[in-house]
């Protein structure tokens, strides 16, 4: 263990001597920082705590001390991290990164940290669930490509994060792990799919955390925990150059946006760098979505604090403009469905095998029933409705920078339900129809921010999407910084609840 003397010594040279610690990362209240450093190493930020590690003002055992800690004391609540490795183990490996750092050698920016995987990607040796009782003993025997560069970068996987069974929902519950609760009230819902990565990391007991969004599962999550969510645009991660855009992807979250670009360009296929700066507010054009002209249902509220950024931002000298799609949104709903039910053929074997049959969620039955009932013609009429939505999209951009709406229907419901069946008195047909909101950005394979709006009467969360046209990463998440320089959202940090 580190001399703690020395260390608070060598982290107030720290202070003094250093002006900026990471890529892009300036200090902009070094007395803040260093009580920080010398109180709770989990209340720092993924690009501080990296260059704290770095330049060995703490120690990698102290970082996962003081992260287990904290994981002891509120997971039990929160139930954010599964599968959670042996203390001493991971204690283990924070020492031989400490050595190694002493030796001279760095992996890389995530050296020595805790890092937790969503439970749908294989991490060597760990469990590997997908939140369903069929692969309950699953261990996985490598990593998966992204785990791969995140080890790479240097982090120390301590466990997975929770996730719906099979990602299937934005509510992360499943019958092995049961259900995770919102960084700021664990009664109620994380989100989902990457609901364990969002609370993990509203609780702090993550730096940053990894997931992935087909159904909104990375904006979703990010607005009930009040935390960045981003999906990258599909060329990020993919090097599928098909005129087809894959409609899941992997992505990163983070506490702010600079640990969300760290991350991103950790586990980028293409990686689109690190030096992003804010953009200039004041040449900014957003095109307001909002409820689709009422086609959308939404809880009492949710545009209220959206409109309530909004006006902040034409404060910054955004330009501001209400505006409503030349598409018929229905049609971009059969399209949705029709494709995103067409994967589920390829579960058809475990609906076809009793046993396997008989520990499927029924929500998943249906899909997999829907799946069935497709035609090729469906397939191809479902491509050349989201082949017209690129189009649109295209045309609506090439008018505003940015489009915005809601990154949900719903604050955050209760965790013992499923999913709601209704929404200010209309009622949902599908499992999923309560999400629609989304679909707008996965359809087209954009890249989308979730960036917090604020809290409800009850303190429920709620963030906003802010979409892109496809390929421009660097520019959505520019805004971001920019944003969360003229809000405080971020810093309202939960009153958390201990075991």
């Amino acid at each position: 263990m580190i001399n703690t003397r020395t260390c608070t010594l060598n982290r107030r040279c720290f202070i003094r001597n250093t002006t900026v610690l990471g890529t892009g990362l300036v200090l902009s209240s070094p007395s803040t920082f260093a009580a920080s450093l010398e109180s709770d190493l989990t209340a720092l930020t993924a690009n501080t705590l990296s260059a704290a590690i770095r330049e060995k003002h703490t120690s990698c055992v102290e970082v996962m001390e003081a992260y287990l800690q904290r994981i002891h004391r509120y997971n039990p609540i929160y139930n954010a991290i599964v599968s959670l490795v042996d203390d001493d183990d991971l204690l283990s490996q924070a020492r031989a990164a400490d050595q190694e750092l002493a030796r001279g050698q760095y992996r890389g920016w995530m050296h020595g940290m805790p890092h937790a995987v969503k439970d749908l990607m294989p991490v060597a040796g760990l469990p590997h669930t997908s939140g369903s009782p069929i692969f309950a003993e699953r261990i996985a025997e490598t990593d998966s490509a992204m785990v791969a560069r995140i080890r790479e970068a240097g982090a120390i996987f301590i466990g997975k994060t929770n996730t719906p069974e099979f990602g299937l929902g934005s509510q992360s519950y499943n019958p092995v792990f049961g259900t995770t609760g919102s960084a700021y009230n664990p009664t109620v819902t994380s989100g989902g799919s990457s609901g364990g990565a969002a609370s993990g990391l509203g609780t702090r007991m993550l730096p940053v955390a990894d997931g992935s969004d087909m159904m909104g599962s990375l904006r979703n999550p990010g607005a009930y925990n009040n935390v960045i969510g981003y999906r990258p645009s599909t060329s990020v991660m993919s090097d599928n150059q098909s005129a087809t855009r894959p409609l899941s992807t992997p992505g990163p979250m983070g506490r702010n946006t600079l640990d969300t670009i760290r991350l991103l360009e950790t586990v980028a296929v293409n990686p689109i760098g690190e030096d992003i700066e804010a953009i200039n507010l004041q040449e900014i054009k957003i095109g307001w979505l909002g409820n689709l002209d009422n086609y959308l249902a939404m809880q009492e509220g949710v545009i209220d604090l959206c409109e309530s950024s909004l006006t902040t931002l034409e404060d910054a000298g955004v330009s501001l403009d209400s505006v409503s799609p030349r598409f018929t949104m229905s049609d971009l709903w059969q399209s949705w469905t029709t494709l995103r039910h067409s994967i589920r053929v390829e579960m058809q074997d475990y609906y076809d095998n009793p046993k396997t049959h008989a520990q499927l969620k029924p929500e998943l039955i249906w899909e997999i029933e829907q799946s069935m009932t497709l035609t090729d013609d469906d397939r191809l009429h479902a491509n050349v409705i989201r082949q017209n939505w690129y189009l649109e999209l295209d045309r609506l951009f090439d008018e505003y920078d940015f489009l915005a709406l809601p990154s949900a229907q719903v604050f955050p419901y209760p965790k013992t339900m499923h999913w709601p069946t209704e929404i200010s008195g209309r009622q949902m047909d599908t499992y999923h129809r309560w999400m629609e909101v989304v679909i707008l950005g996965s359809l087209g394979g954009i890249p989308v921010v979730n960036v917090p709006v604020g809290f409800d009467g009850q303190g429920r969360p709620m963030g906003m999407q802010v979409m892109g046209r496809f390929g421009t990463d660097r520019k959505v998440l520019s805004f971001a910084l920019a944003y969360e320089a003229i809000t405080n959202h971020l810093q309202q940090a939960p009153a958390l609840i201990e075991a």
